[in-house]
């Protein structure tokens, strides 16, 4: 069933999605080269319990961490480890989300890890015109297969790059998975029905290579998702609400940038 927000608690998510943009605006000064994965967690949970959130991953279906972080060809679900520190030229995807007062959002991001190469830096600027190009498509009338057909012509067809197909987006509250599903690839025009007040995060995995993934299923892991080709892969999301007025981001970190969305 689709939980259809009404604008108080679109209101109250927009709150929770401010938690996880502060927390990746502190994430640009804080990541670069020598700094481990485990410190980024703990420097996230910390910035997440400090201004009155909760951070919901941890104990879903048995996670145990506030954030996934993900290390170039690591598509997304990476567990962050003590001793596994970045270096110049990494690209890592940190992704969280966040409860206040029971309303919940949810965000990834990607960065660069000092100087990346031209490749990796245009693989970055592709995926995040990718996430807009989806929101554009997030308007009342339109079908999920319109925002997944925008990112995938983008990405594959006009890019050249691998579109992952395992990985979605979705609905968010009352809790972090809910319908519908949001697919970053499909047909224009076919699909659910987009209304008013849904809530959904679009979340776009694009990688270098070839768009097939696998997911470690070893005991000590059993969560990181891999590019089946060993290519580098980047992700942007933001949760955002189908408003009369249009996509509203509720995860914005840049006011300037996202004015059209706000």
């Amino acid at each position: 069933m689709i939980s259809l927000k009404s604008p108080r608690e679109i209101a109250a998510m927009k709150k929770s999605g401010a938690i996880i943009a502060g927390m990746h605006l502190m994430l640009r000064d804080f990541i670069k080269p020598g700094v481990d994965t485990w410190d980024i967690e703990l420097k996230c949970k910390a910035y997440i319990e400090d201004h009155g959130g909760v951070p919901l991953q941890i104990g879903f279906e048995g996670f145990k961490y506030a954030t996934t972080i993900s290390v170039n060809s690591e598509v997304a679900h990476g567990l962050p480890r003590k001793g596994l520190k970045l270096k110049d030229g990494d690209l890592v995807k940190v992704d969280t989300v966040v409860g206040l007062d029971g309303a919940v959002s949810d965000s990834a991001w990607t960065y660069a890890v000092g100087n990346v190469s031209p490749e990796v830096k245009k693989l970055m600027e592709v995926a995040k015109k990718s996430l807009y190009l989806g929101i554009d498509q997030a308007v009342v009338g339109n079908r999920i297969g319109d925002i997944g057909w925008a990112i995938q012509d983008y990405t594959e067809n006009q890019n050249g790059y691998g579109d992952v197909r395992q990985y979605i987006g979705h609905g968010v509250g009352p809790t972090m998975h809910e319908d519908p599903q949001v697919p970053h690839y499909g047909k224009p025009g076919h699909g659910l029905r987009l209304k008013e007040g849904m809530v959904i995060t679009i979340e776009p995995m694009i990688n270098l290579g070839g768009w097939e993934v696998e997911t470690d299923d070893t005991p000590e892991d059993g969560w990181t998702v891999r590019t089946l080709d060993g290519s580098w892969s980047a992700q942007y999301e933001h949760t955002l609400a189908i408003t009369k007025d249009g996509p509203k981001i509720l995860t914005s970190q840049d006011e300037v940038e996202d004015a059209k969305y706000l």
